[in-house]
Formats: structure tokens, sequence, C-alpha cells
């Protein structure tokens, strides 16, 4: 596998220069960034996922002028060309999956509750929000802030334990208080705490289910108690 750039793309990239190229199955997953084995599946339709091909080269990444070199010579590597699909985002809110859109504001009270020292640009910046929003959770004008939790963020899966740490010690830094935060726990407590909760709530689903069965066994010997006395037998 190559540790140069790669395509946007890698799989759907690969699947197209399979169907539409003569190039070596080493040279695509050199390009790619693959393994040539996932490159040989995909030609031989083995591979679990169908990828619908990407064309490199109406993209951006590839000039067709290194397509034909690389048909020419086998020994030749691609050379990918950084086109603007291969530009990254470097400003503004961040990526959040629409699954998990609606946690955010729960993410941003557990956030202001437990680390004030945190600004409204980092807030924005660590969970991909913006300022009106948190600014509307903050002095409790938010349209939805009857149904907002505060939720550790990492928990939510909005960002990873290291990203939130990395702003908590910087914004206890510049606020004078990076003694305190070295010795804070909450940072699990809520986890912890969850975890417990979904054990409890568990547990009494399974206890309640026993129960139930328990009632329905003792119900029905009854019942078969009753069924099986004579008619004039009364206890």
């Amino acid at each position: 596998m190559s540790a140069n750039p790669q395509p946007l793309m890698p799989h759907a990239t690969a699947s197209w220069m399979v169907d539409n190229t003569g190039l070596s199955f080493e040279q695509i997953a050199d390009f790619c960034g693959l393994h040539i084995l996932e490159v040989q599946a995909m030609a031989d339709d083995l591979a679990s996922s169908k990828y619908t091909g990407r064309d490199p080269v109406r993209a951006g990444e590839l000039l067709l002028s290194e397509i034909e070199k690389g048909q020419a010579d086998p020994e030749y590597r691609l050379k990918i060309q950084v086109g603007p699909a291969q530009v990254r985002r470097t400003k503004g809110p961040r990526y959040t999956p629409v699954s998990k859109r609606q946690d955010k504001p729960d993410g941003i009270a557990w956030i202001l509750r437990n680390h004030p020292e945190i600004s409204d640009a980092q807030v924005g910046k660590l969970i991909g929000t913006t300022r009106n929003t948190i600014a509307a959770i903050r002095d409790r004008s938010h349209w939805n802030i009857s149904n907002i939790q505060p939720k550790d963020p990492v928990t939510l899966g909005l960002c990873s334990q290291r990203e939130l740490d990395a702003i908590v010690a910087k914004a206890a830094k510049k606020a004078g208080i990076t003694e305190e935060v070295q010795t804070d726990t909450r940072l699990g407590g809520d986890r912890e705490a969850l975890i417990e909760e979904l054990r409890a709530e568990r547990s009494a689903a399974n206890k309640a289910a026993e129960d139930a069965a328990r009632e329905a066994e003792i119900e029905s010997a009854l019942l078969a108690g009753t069924e099986s006395r004579p008619e004039g037998d009364h206890a």
C-alpha cells in the first residue's frame, strides 16, 4: 500500500479504474492506497461491497496522460493531481453525522455546566455548532430547552476524549485553573453513571420478565389443579 496522497474515494476510484483502464492491479492498488488483493476481488466481483465507479480524471485527481503512461509501462506509478476534491476543510464547524445532530444540544449543555471556562468559539469548533445555539442554551431560550439534558459529548459520539481533554486543558491554562482540571474526575463520571443506569434498567427488565414468568407458572399450576379436581371435592 502506498503512503502517497490518495484519491478521496479510493475504493470507488479503484472500481472505475478496473472497469475503464488497462492498468495493472498493482498500479491501481498503489494509486488508491489499497491492497492488491482488494483490487483483484473487485475485478473478480468477489468484493462484499459493490462500489459505484468514480472517475478520477473528471474529479481532477488524475490526468488522462498519467493513465496512458501507466498502460504503456506496467512499472510506472501514477501521480495524483491534488484537485478541488482533495482540499480539506480547515475552518468552520466540524461535520456531524445526521444521526447525531439531535444530540448536540445535550453535549453543549454538558460542557457549559462542567467547563464554563471553555469559550463559545471552542465549544462551537468541538461540537460543530454556532454561537447563537450555544447562547440560546446558556440563557435557556433554546426552542427545545425543556428536553435538553446535559450529557458527555464523548459518550454521545460528538467528539473524542482526546479532543475534549485538549480543549479543557487549553481553556483551563488560559483561565489559570490547570491544577483543578488535572484532578477533575467528572469526565468519566457521566459515562460511568450512564453505564450503571443502563445496567440497572437491563437488570430491572430481566427481573420483571422472571417475575411475570413465575406468576404465569403459578397461575397455570393452580388452573391445572382446579380442572383435575372432582366436582364434588371442595377444599
